[in-house]
């Protein structure tokens, strides 16, 4: 089964994207930022990554830059209540394949990770 890093600050978002996932089957580990999340990644890289983007020690953009300049492609999805499109924008440049409204509605996390992973072959 795909295992999925969720890397947001707050623990109650981790335990509802957790409890989503693991109940659909998937592996799930949990960082509570940017940089455990990049440890985690790098220690034993994911299939998929869902990645707020307003954390401390460091934030989802920086994260995404240093898996790319570390060479570690999972797929991200980005968690944000920031609907500004340039903040939107500033993603998808950076690589996200998806980017996701909180508050989090679970049947379009578990449809854009199905849709990412099924294009990846996972």
């Amino acid at each position: 089964m795909p295992r999925i890093l969720i890397t947001d600050d707050s623990s109650f978002q981790r335990k509802i994207i957790s409890s989503i996932l693991d109940k659909e089957g998937f592996e799930t580990v949990c960082a509570r930022n940017g940089r455990e999340g990049l440890d985690l990644a790098a220690e034993n890289p994911p299939d998929l990554i869902v990645l707020d983007l307003l954390m401390p020690e460091m934030d989802g953009f920086e994260m995404m830059k240093q898996l790319r300049e570390r060479g570690l492609t999972a797929p991200v999805i980005i968690l944000t209540a920031d609907i500004q499109e340039s903040t939107l924008d500033a993603c998808r440049k950076m690589g996200a394949r998806a980017c996701l409204n909180k508050p989090l509605k679970k049947d379009d996390l578990l449809a854009t990770i199905r849709d990412i992973l099924d294009q990846g072959g996972i």
